[in-house]
């Protein structure tokens, strides 16, 4: 593992699911102090330059460093209380979900639901859906139509790297691609 993706990962652990384990505060936005992160990291080789350039080159565009370069949060995916201070938006007529083929029965059942994390994510390409399928296993895709919850005053939000979120997706909303 080369490293950058070493560097990626890590930072998905701390800023998205333990900052504790490294005794890293987080505000209530989820940034953290880049001079703190990089006093309290002592498992992986990190530097001010390789956390810039994990932020401008990750694919999935992950963090986001704050405009005076002093904090950096992950744009999405917690599983620890954050308030990313996200205002709802308008989401397109349909999205779509990745999801590997043997959660379908479950789906199909209870739609989509944000489990362990704050939100359900969703995005409007179908490329990305088929990849986070894959990570799981045989992928399957699911068109969401977004305005029946729209109708329900149900909030989308959308992330600064185009990921679409929301509470729960019905299964009355989903269709198998």
């Amino acid at each position: 593992m080369n490293e950058l993706t070493k560097a990626s990962k890590y930072l998905s652990f701390i800023l998205r699911h333990q900052p504790q384990a490294i005794d890293l505060a987080l505000n209530n936005h989820g940034w953290a102090s880049i001079d703190e992160l990089l006093s309290k990291t002592t498992d992986i080789y990190l530097t001010r330059e390789l956390l810039q350039i994990v932020v401008e080159t990750n694919s999935k565009q992950r963090f986001a460093i704050s405009d005076d370069g002093l904090y950096i949060r992950a744009n999405q995916g917690h599983s620890i209380a954050v308030d990313l201070a996200l205002k709802p938006s308008k989401p397109p007529s349909v999205l779509l979900h990745g999801t590997a083929e043997r959660f379908l029965p479950m789906i199909l059942r209870e739609g989509l639901v944000k489990g362990e994390r704050h939100h359900v994510h969703l995005t409007e390409s179908y490329d990305v859906a088929r990849a986070v399928g894959a990570r799981y296993g045989k992928p399957v895709i699911l068109q969401i139509q977004t305005q029946p919850l729209v109708a329900q005053n149900i909030d989308f939000f959308k992330t600064p790297n185009l990921v679409w979120l929301v509470n729960a997706v019905p299964p009355t909303c989903l269709t198998v691609l």
